[in-house]
Parts: structure tokens; sequence; C-alpha cells
């Protein structure tokens, strides 16, 4: 027995569709192999508060950003209302950020390259 043509490229379509190997226009078209989600490109802004034990904004304590990846490290002195600011910052790598100041550090936040914040706020309390 033969089959028609169309009724085998309906099969194997519906066959790759539930496989999830290809994605359907709004026409019922077939757009291709589906890919999965990239990664974020680009730059961002990381950029926040340091506050000390008591919420108050930390003059002069130490913030630092480290690629978890090529394990650079970057550093920024707050500013006197506790602000920090770094620019620049690869999307598609993931950071730890922290604060330090007289012994006292913040807990380590991670920044991961599937967020897709250009713009990090964060806000660093020192223990």
């Amino acid at each position: 027995m033969r089959i028609p043509r169309t009724i085998l490229l309906a099969g194997v379509a519906c066959a790759a569709l539930a496989a999830g190997t290809v994605l359907m226009s709004g026409n019922g078209g077939l757009l291709g192999p589906a890919e999965a989600q990239a990664q974020n490109f680009g730059m961002r802004v990381v950029h926040g508060e340091v506050f000390d034990a008591n919420s108050a904004a930390s003059a002069g304590a130490t913030v630092f950003l480290k690629d978890l990846k090529t394990k650079s490290i970057r550093s920024y002195t707050s500013a006197e209302d506790g602000k920090f600011q770094f620019t620049q910052v690869d999307m598609s790598e993931d950071h730890e950020l922290w604060a330090e100041k007289d012994g006292k550090k913040s807990a380590t936040k991670t920044i991961s390259s599937w967020d897709t914040r250009k713009d990090f706020v964060c806000e660093l309390k020192l223990k």
C-alpha cells in the first residue's frame, strides 16, 4: 500500500511537533528546529547601596564584583550615601557581589547570566 505524500509529510510533522523538534508559525507552517533560549548578551549596570548593621548608609565600604568564569574581581568604594555602581558588567557571565568594611562582610549575592535585567539593583547589609 502506498501512502500519499501529503499524508506522509503531515505524519512526520506531527511526530516532530510531539518530540518538540520543530515550531509552528501562526498560520500553521513549520519554522524549523526548536532552539533553547539563548543566554543574555550585552552589558548591564550593577548598582545599589551598602548599609551597616543599623540600616544606616555605609560610606567607605569596599564592594566587590567577581566574574565566576575568569575569577577576576573589580572593586568600588561606596560613596557618602552608601551607593556603589559597576558599569559594563558582562551579562553572559555569572557574578558574585559582596561588601566589606572594618572586618564586617555582607552576604554574597549571585548575579546569574540568565537574569535579563540590564539594570541590576542590590542592597548589601554588613553583618
